[in-house]
């Protein structure tokens, strides 16, 4: 009997009939017989991808039934496919898409009021409802950061919040900027939006900002802008008013001290799931997480729509190319073309800062096996699942309507999850195959692996693996487990993240225009 007759086939999977390559689910060395027919001509890393028919130069390559880039040459069916012979746009250098703006909305089937999910959540006074009870200290400016942090310390530390155990915790939301830019435009917007959001995140049972005096980003002219009003859960001064550094700390932690036993009223209560607003986000991705993770979390976010909630889908730099896939699903024209309209934005934005939209694949995804942002916003557009598409924000706006929306962001993971919990998110799942570390306070942020080898790397870090889809699990039950797991997470229940501690440093608000 020969040594081919002998060897176990290999592990491999072709995601649609009309592809032309097929993933390696294990290390394919050359001279390996795949399930397709070709043999191995060039060894191919587990996750990455290979040819299983001639691919002419400038042809189409696809995966997912689409088209993730274009032959750079000749590729001959085995061979190893991946930057050295996959590359963007056709053989004129251009992609382009039919968009059939609102052609494939279908409305969802809608669960029943009586008949909704429930969780344990936090009531406010607004009507939202919040899933933590964290007091939040925000800046106006950097210069206002190392305050900040010192009051927040000198609760912390004082043991006051032994006697609160309904409030999470005390957290400074620092950032970098705030002065040295234009008191008007994209930039100042972006910042005034995004600390309000904060504020007013449900997740907050009171909050405080706090400043220098003399900023750009003034905090009377916001209170202005939006109509707040202080009171006995929002209160805000600056160093220079109150007198020095000394002073503000010690004003700081005697207020901190009268506004923790009113957040700490709150009581949780059962509500329906309507009232969960889901941030998607995936980082670190994989050759994995278009077929395991992402499809599983899109399936559960089609749940959540179904039970009247809301799923964010954001991080528009990774759905380049996979747009006309949203466009399609979009509740309108309009909708559809307000989310093109952020597209062209992000290609002025790029070119004018001398990049270009595919710098998006780091290389931890292409050394798991992504080649091209095309390939990539494929597989992150999955996390969106199938419902339509209602609404498209910018980045940090209030989040308003029900059902699957997209939020304006950069791809970078603190920055858009930032503007998520800006917009209103009250909960967040984040799917990733090379193992990203991230925390959100105040939102606990549940933590998907893409393979079964990173997740028994690092269980401590991931809330479930969904690299056993591979081996048999349906999206379907991985789907419903992600859910379940949601509903807990926002009953109390703690995520991996959040007991690791992770959240104080993932305030990262979008900076855009000149720092001057």
């Amino acid at each position: 009997m020969s040594d081919t007759m002998t060897r176990p086939q290999p592990r491999t999977l072709v995601l649609n009939p009309a592809d032309n390559i097929a993933v390696a689910l294990s290390n394919l060395d050359v001279g390996s017989v795949t399930l397709q027919g070709p043999s191995i001509v060039r060894r191919v890393p587990k996750g990455h991808k290979f040819a299983i028919r001639q691919i002419a130069q400038g042809e189409p390559i696809l995966k997912f039934g689409q088209i993730i880039g274009f032959a750079k040459e000749a590729i001959v069916p085995g061979d190893w496919v991946h930057e050295h012979n996959c590359g963007m746009g056709g053989p004129d250098g251009t992609l382009s898409h039919d968009y059939a703006f609102a052609e494939g909305a279908v409305p969802p089937e809608m669960i029943a009021v009586e008949d909704r999910a429930t969780f344990e959540g936090y009531r406010r006074a607004n009507g939202s409802v919040g899933t933590r009870n964290y007091v939040g200290i925000l800046t106006s400016v950097n210069c206002s950061a190392t305050v900040a942090k010192f009051i927040a310390e000198g609760i912390n530390r004082s043991g006051v919040l032994d006697d609160y155990p309904e409030i999470d915790g005390v957290v400074p939301f620092v950032h970098g900027t705030g002065c040295g830019m234009e008191s008007r435009g994209e930039g100042f917007d972006i910042l005034k939006r995004t600390q309000w959001g904060y504020t007013s995140n449900p997740n907050l049972g009171a909050a405080m900002l706090v400043g220098l005096g003399c900023e750009v980003f003034q905090i009377g002219r916001m209170k202005e802008m939006y109509g707040i009003t202080e009171s006995d859960t929002f209160q805000t001064m600056t160093i220079q008013e109150r007198g020095g550094t000394r002073k503000i700390i010690e004003w700081g932690i005697e207020q901190m001290k009268e506004m923790l036993p009113i957040a700490a009223r709150a009581k949780r209560e059962t509500v329906d799931a309507s009232e969960l607003t889901l941030a998607l986000q995936c980082g670190g991705s994989d050759g994995y997480s278009g077929i395991t993770a992402n499809p599983a979390l899109g399936y559960a976010a089609d749940i959540l729509v179904r039970n009247g909630g809301t799923a964010i889908l954001s991080e528009t730099s990774e759905i380049y190319g996979a747009e006309h896939l949203l466009t399609r699903r979009a509740v309108s024209r309009e909708v559809g073309e307000k989310l093109i309209s952020r597209i062209h934005w992000w290609e002025d934005y790029t070119k004018r800062n001398h990049g270009e939209m595919n710098n998006n694949p780091s290389p931890g995804n292409k050394l798991g096996g992504l080649t091209t942002i095309l390939e990539k916003s494929l597989g992150a557009a999955a996390k969106g699942g199938t419902t339509p598409l209602t609404a498209v924000y910018e980045y940090a706006e209030k989040i308003t309507e029900k059902g699957f929306v997209f939020m304006d962001t950069p791809g970078f993971d603190p920055v858009s999850a930032t503007g998520q919990v800006a917009g209103g998110a009250n909960v967040l799942a984040f799917t990733t195959g090379r193992g990203s570390a991230y925390g959100c306070k105040p939102v606990p942020s549940i933590k998907l692996a893409t393979n079964s080898d990173m997740y028994e790397r690092m269980t401590e870090d991931m809330d479930i693996n969904c690299g056993d889809i591979i081996d048999g699990v349906s999206i379907e039950d991985k789907g419903r487990e992600i859910f379940d797991l949601i509903l807990k997470t926002a009953s109390g229940e703690q995520t991996k993240s959040e007991a690791l501690g992770y959240g104080d440093n993932e305030f990262v608000p979008w900076q855009v225009g000149a720092t001057m």
